[in-house]
């Protein structure tokens, strides 16, 4: 018998996708099992293979997705990305994940959802749902905001959207649904499409079956780049926030992903909290690197290392002190003409990591949260709060990276699971 493995992947066939548009753009996707013969349909797939490398490949303004952060529910907002990107101008910034449901029922709302700064980009728009038309409509309305890539979430394990809302991670049970979601994502923007989903879900969550979604996505779609969070989710008995910590971290898969898929690109996410690690994981082979929580919780230390250590520019001279002052800017200017007007709170929210592990820290955030109370903008609250931050802390440039634990990517690539192969059958039963 015959075997396709990924290292040969370009050779395996697929179905040719026909698109139609209808009703003034509207999108619809139509897989069309065609009867030519099995020549015929390896030229075909080749000829497509390669359409979705060159257009993989145009070039950019921005510099390679090498560091990127994650998109999380309620945090990686308008005021965060605004935040995150005085401290990195190279960092890739991705928006909360929005329902493309909420995107097309908010069609005469939209900036409240879409809108960002020009300074944010490059920033990634991530989508989630589980209908076509919507997911078709919604990526056809964000358009005209300028993304420079939309992902889709097959990642997010929340029970409002895994269990009740039938998306997110659950999707990663139906890598047709998935590929036809792609395709008709790609069909609707120019910009790279892109997935991001867990190494397994529940029960389903061998190495193969994590290839099969990764093959069946890639052969049936233009998906070239895949985020993968190295976790699997839990469905039932389990929180979000449990889903981030109890199933281990599985970094063997991820790299096992690099060796038996190498036309594809893959981001690592899941546990990585230090620049130390991301270059590790960079220098073992990943693509990129995605961080969450600790790029939220800790910006200043975290981001304040991207620019030079992840893209080799030199070290920033920015203090805390004038992050802030560009942040009270444009804090203050949001709260003055945006309507209707944002809490101060919810503007303010990202700040309280900024001075993570530093002198004054704990009494610093205790008298935030008191003149929230009383302030009414982000100049006031910070002249009312700063004494609490020694000079030194607030006048002193970024110094040195947090060291962390690199060793663990080394140590995955050592116990890799068998390599991924598909039987001849089964690459004419995809097709």
């Amino acid at each position: 018998m015959i075997k396709c493995t990924g290292h040969i992947l370009s050779t395996c066939l697929t179905p040719v996708h026909s698109v139609v548009l209808k009703n003034h753009g509207r999108l619809f996707s139509n897989l069309n099992y065609t009867n030519l013969t099995k020549s015929r349909k390896l030229l075909r797939y080749n000829q497509k293979c390669q359409f979705h490398k060159e257009s993989t490949m145009v070039a950019t303004r921005y510099p390679p997705p090498w560091f990127s952060i994650a998109p999380m529910m309620d945090l990686t907002d308008n005021h965060y990305r605004t935040l995150a990107r005085i401290i990195s101008k190279k960092a890739w910034l991705y928006s909360e994940m929005i329902a493309a449901e909420t995107i097309v029922f908010q069609k005469g709302n939209l900036d409240r959802f879409l809108a960002f700064g020009p300074e944010q980009h490059p920033i990634v728009l991530q989508i989630g749902g589980n209908d076509l038309e919507n997911i078709a409509n919604a990526t056809q309305l964000a358009n005209p905001y300028g993304y420079d890539e939309i992902n889709f979430n097959c990642g997010c394990p929340s029970p409002k959207v895994a269990g009740k809302g039938c998306f997110g991670v659950r999707l990663m049970l139906d890598p047709k649904f998935v590929a036809d979601a792609m395709t008709v994502i790609a069909a609707n923007t120019n910009v790279p499409v892109s997935v991001k989903c867990r190494i397994g879900v529940d029960d389903h969550d061998s190495y193969n079956e994590l290839c099969d979604f990764i093959y069946k996505v890639s052969s049936q779609s233009p998906t070239r780049h895949f985020i993968i969070h190295s976790r699997k989710a839990l469905l039932n008995g389990i929180s979000p926030r449990e889903n981030r910590s109890i199933p281990p971290l599985k970094y063997e898969f991820f790299y096992a992903l690099l060796r038996d898929f190498p036309d594809l690109r893959f981001t690592i996410n899941g546990g990585i909290n230090t620049i130390d690690e991301v270059n590790e994981a960079l220098r073992e082979g990943a693509h990129g690197v995605m961080v969450g929580r600790a790029a939220y919780h800790n910006p200043w230390n975290v981001l304040g290392h991207v620019d030079s250590a992840v893209y080799g520019a030199p070290l920033s001279t920015i203090t805390r002190r004038q992050v802030l002052e560009k942040f009270q800017v444009y804090g203050d200017s949001v709260l003055e003409h945006q309507e209707p007007r944002p809490n101060l709170r919810e503007i303010t929210k990202p700040l309280l990591g900024f001075f993570h592990s530093s002198p004054g820290n704990g009494v610093w955030k205790r008298r935030v949260d008191a003149a929230l109370h009383t302030c009414t903008t982000i100049k006031s609250l910070l002249e009312e709060t700063l004494d609490a931050i020694p000079d030194a802390v607030l006048d002193s440039p970024i110094t040195e990276a947090p060291i962390g634990f690199p060793d663990v990517f080394s140590t995955a690539k050592k116990v890799l699971p068998p390599p991924y192969s598909v039987t001849e059958e089964e690459v004419f039963s995809y097709a």
